[in-house]
C-alpha cells in the first residue's frame, strides 16, 4: 500500500486519475495535451502510477493505451475507510460509477495464492458466492458451455452467457448478459475476460469487462473492485468481506 499512498501523494498524478476517470483509455499524448508539462514528464508519472497498480495499460495497434484501476483505491476503503465511514464512502463510491462511461474497464489485484487455487474460487459456485454477493455461477466451464448466474434471493436467473475461451489455470473469457432489471437487460451481451499469470508465491489477476456500450449502465461493471477485494480477502484469509456492501444480497 506505500506505493499506492506515495503515488497519490503528488497533485498531478491525482489530476492524471481525473483524467482517466473522465475519459479512460487515453494514450500518453492525449494526456501529456491536457498539462502544461513534457511528454517525459507525464510519462514518468504514469510509470509511477502504474508500478503502483492505479493505472494499467493495453496496447491498441501502435497506440499504448492508459486505464483507471480502483482496484488498489478500493483496498484501502476495504482495510481502513469502511470502519468509520461506510455509508458515506458506498454513497460517493455510488456517485463515480454513475459518471463514468467507458466502453472498456481493466482491474488488476495481485493475490497471493496458486493459479489452481485462483482458477478454483473463479469457477467454484460455492466459493463464488461467498466473494459475489452471494451469487452463484453454474456452468460445466467447456469452451460453448452456457453459465447462469443465480441467487437464492432470486426467483429468477440474474445472469447468463456463454464460455467462449477456457484455459484453466490460465484465462477465462465469457459472453454475459445481466437479467436482475430491466434497465441492464436493454444492455444487450458484453465479454468479461479472467487473465491468471503466476508471480513469485502470488497470482497477477486482470479482469477485462469489455464490448460496454459509451454511457452503459454502471451496474454492469461497478461491484468489480469490491468483488476482486473479497476474492482476495477470502483466498488470503479464509474470510468474507463484511462491509455492508458485500453484504447486501447475502
Amino acid at each position: 500500500m506505500d506505493a499506492v499512498f506515495k503515488a497519490l501523494s503528488d497533485p498531478t498524478r491525482r489530476d492524471l486519475l481525473d483524467e482517466l476517470f473522465r475519459e479512460d483509455g487515453q494514450s500518453l499524448g492525449a494526456l501529456q495535451s491536457r498539462f502544461e508539462m513534457s511528454r517525459f514528464g507525464i510519462a514518468k508519472h504514469l510509470r509511477l502510477l502504474e508500478e503502483a497498480g492505479l493505472v494499467v495499460t493495453r496496447r491498441r495497434g501502435r497506440q499504448k493505451l492508459h486505464f483507471l484501476n480502483p482496484v488498489p483505491i478500493r483496498l484501502i476503503h476495504d482495510r481502513w475507510v469502511s470502519k468509520f465511514a461506510e455509508p458515506w464512502a458506498a454513497a460517493l463510491s455510488d456517485l463515480k460509477s454513475r459518471l463514468e462511461s467507458p466502453m472498456e474497464k481493466i482491474f488488476e489485484i495481485y493475490i497471493k495464492t496458486t493459479p489452481e487455487r485462483l482458477w478454483e474460487a473463479i469457477t467454484t459456485s460455492e466459493i463464488r458466492s461467498k466473494y459475489q454477493f452471494g451469487n452463484t455461477i453454474d456452468s460445466d466451464w467447456t469452451p460453448g458451455g452456457r453459465f447462469e448466474m443465480r441467487n437464492v434471493k432470486a426467483d429468477e436467473p440474474l445472469g447468463e452467457g456463454e464460455n467462449k475461451e477456457v484455459d484453466p489455470p490460465r484465462k477465462l473469457v465469457q459472453t454475459m448478459r445481466a437479467l436482475w432489471g430491466e434497465d441492464v437487460k436493454a444492455e444487450g451481451w458484453s465479454t468479461i475476460t479472467w487473465e491468471i499469470e503466476p508471480v513469485g508465491d502470488s497470482c497477477h489477476l486482470t479482469v477485462t469487462h469489455s464490448d460496454l456500450r459509451e454511457g452503459a449502465n454502471d451496474q454492469l461493471y461497478g461491484g468489480w473492485p469490491m468483488i476482486l477485494s473479497g476474492l482476495k480477502t477470502w483466498l488470503e484469509t479464509g474470510e468474507k468481506l463484511t462491509t455492508p456492501g458485500s453484504l447486501m444480497y447475502t
